[in-house]
């Protein structure tokens, strides 16, 4: 999934690649009952980083024309 600027990216979108990507990474679809906590706190930390990266990136169509 590629996520673009913040304008056309729902916190569903960022929520679900953020998931996405700490299954990848961890290898667990699923994390067991005591992997729990640190599964969802990287999961929130993943898509808060996300959305920092997408609120400050900027596109050629919010950029100043140079003349």
């Amino acid at each position: 999934m590629t996520l673009r600027g913040p304008e056309s990216t729902s916190d569903e979108q960022v929520d679900a690649a953020a998931l996405q990507y700490i299954r990848k990474i961890s290898g667990y679809r699923v994390p067991s009952e005591v992997n729990r906590a640190t599964f969802d706190q990287a999961v929130r930390d993943v898509a808060t980083a996300t959305r920092d990266l997408l609120d400050g990136l900027v596109t050629r169509a919010a950029s100043p024309r140079q003349a």
